[in-house]
């Protein structure tokens, strides 16, 4: 029976210096809406693909919690069924951690924007205003504005002229997209976080150039006014070719790393790693996702590093693990990790990047792969709903459903089945966007007893041309329903963002650092420019 300890039990482990996963499996909005600063979301929806991701060993003590309504009870059991040996429970849930006295944070990525507060504050991080820049753009002609959000989100839209240049490429590509010393170099993102990692990975690199952070992203450009362009395609150039040109910037990250004390190992402690049974270690390749998908290494996990900084909870999922990164040129991989031990994780670079793991046999990345749901076919579907034989249940998000669903579908999800519609014995047609969404759905509805369980196949316009009436309902579900729905981030990366909206989302990423307590401070190392 998985045991039941104390908010106030939780608070200690998360300091005793062994590995702890600390893992909300509620759903995302409820999760945005507040969770402990270290809690990890692991939604029950996907619980078992996300735990083996982010907790790949498990022998790791993994205490999980809800709102006290049993869904942990149910995590737990798959846990079980997985082989993870030390599984808790919250008593009390989330409720639990704020009546111990603990602060539930709002919001996503908390360890990582909180970290970019605190980095602001210690550097002074120069920035101007969006009414600045736009002066600036007329008045200074010797400029460039990076972009330092991944491409898909540099598409959607950008400030007029930005060039896509994502904090994980900008040191080893700055010297070529600015070759003039004299050019002044603005970084923006969405909003704060990835401008000022971004202006503080160029300044901490030691480029000459002014370095400004662009003050709020692209809501500080929506709040002044200000109109963005949408579907620019421009990025960075390639990497420098030239021998010289590769030692020095080289030379630049080392000279970073031994600033901030990174360690570096060789491909066979790097092995002895990710050999010990005993510990949790990481092995991320930071380079892009062209390189990454032509010869990345097996047994590592991709990430770019730039967004390893910025959400490093979608990465790492246990608090005293270890994480190793690597590259292929020794200046991303160091330029990162510099960033991820001064948020407060354990971390090495690998000497000799990728190359020197090629003839290595590395351990395999724990994966989970939930059991095939067998399909049925628009029309079976419609013959049998006709003949009110069968429940068909959409989990696709509130937005998707809201927007278009077939008419007689419920929406529902994994964590919600069996409380409000009959299943046991029903034969249940399931509507998905995602295999291991409808999977993991089939999974419990086997559980409650369904008869069978299928997944449709097709697309909408499949659906109507098999006689499917597609209807919309705009405000059904309910929001106070939509549990899957992160309200409080939607606005970062919307383009009709409210201007309500976009100041609430900035006043909550400036207000986290004053939330912080003495022990969730202390988890930073943030060390001198």
């Amino acid at each position: 029976m998985t045991e039941q300890i104390s908010a106030k039990q939780v608070r200690k482990w998360l300091s005793d210096g062994r590995e702890i996963a600390f893992a909300d499996v509620r759903e995302n909005g409820r999760h945005g809406d507040g969770h402990p600063f270290f809690a990890v979301s692991m939604p029950y929806s996907v619980f078992e693909q996300r735990l083996v991701a982010l907790v790949p060993n498990p022998a790791v003590r993994l205490v999980l919690f809800d709102d006290d309504d049993g869904i942990a009870d149910l995590s737990a059991a798959r846990a079980a069924d997985l082989g993870y040996s030390q599984v808790f429970i919250m008593d009390g849930g989330a409720a639990a951690w704020s009546h111990a006295g603990y602060t539930l944070y709002q919001g996503v990525n908390v360890p990582s924007k909180t970290f970019g507060e605190l980095l602001e504050l210690a550097h002074h991080t120069p920035n101007l205003t969006a009414e600045q820049v736009a002066a600036l753009k007329v008045e200074v002609p010797n400029h460039v504005i990076v972009d330092s959000r991944p491409y898909d989100e540099y598409h959607r839209y950008n400030i007029p002229g930005g060039i896509c240049c994502p904090n994980g490429e900008v040191a080893l590509r700055i010297g070529e997209l600015v070759p003039d010393p004299e050019t002044t170099i603005v970084v923006n993102c969405a909003g704060r976080t990835r401008s000022i990692l971004g202006a503080e990975t160029l300044r901490a690199f030691g480029v000459p150039n002014p370095v400004y952070a662009l003050e709020n992203g692209t809501q500080g450009w929506l709040l002044a006014g200000l109109e963005r362009e949408e579907g620019a395609t421009r990025s960075y150039p390639p990497a420098p070719t030239s021998e010289r040109s590769l030692a020095e910037i080289q030379a630049k990250a080392a000279d970073r790393a031994g600033k901030t004390g990174l360690r570096y190992m060789d491909a066979a402690e790097a092995i002895d790693w990710l050999s010990d049974k005993e510990r949790t270690t990481y092995l991320f390749d930071v380079r892009s996702k062209e390189e990454f998908d032509a010869d990345g290494i097996p047994g590592s996990r991709h990430v770019l590093g730039g967004q390893l900084v910025q959400a490093t909870d979608l990465y790492i999922g246990v608090i005293g693990s270890r994480a190793i990164l690597m590259d292929d040129e020794m200046v991303r991989a160091p330029m990162m990790a510099n960033w991820i031990h001064q948020i407060g994780h354990e971390v090495a670079v690998l000497k000799g990047g990728v190359s020197a793991l090629r003839r290595a046999v590395l351990p395999d990345v724990p994966s989970y792969e939930p059991p095939a749901v067998s399909v049925v076919s628009p029309e079976e579907a419609r013959k049998q709903m006709e003949a009110n034989e069968t429940l068909m249940l959409d989990l696709r998000s509130v937005r998707a459903y809201r927007a278009g669903h077939i008419d007689g579908a419920r929406w529902s999800m994994r964590a919600s089945l069996g409380m409000s519609e009959p299943t046991t014995g029903a034969s249940v047609i399931l509507v998905a966007n995602d295999d291991a969404i409808a999977a993991l759905a089939a999974q419990r509805l086997a559980d409650l007893g369904a008869g069978s369980v299928h997944r449709l196949s097709g697309n909408e316009t499949g659906w109507r041309e098999a006689g499917f009436k597609i209807v919309a309902t705009p405000d059904e579900p309910a929001d106070a329903e939509s549990i899957d729905l992160l309200y409080h981030v939607h606005q970062r990366n919307n383009p009709n963002a409210s201007e309500a909206g976009a100041r609430a989302y900035l006043a909550w990423e400036i207000g986290l650092v004053d939330q912080l307590d003495n022990q969730e401070r202390a988890f930073f190392r943030v060390a001198a420019l």
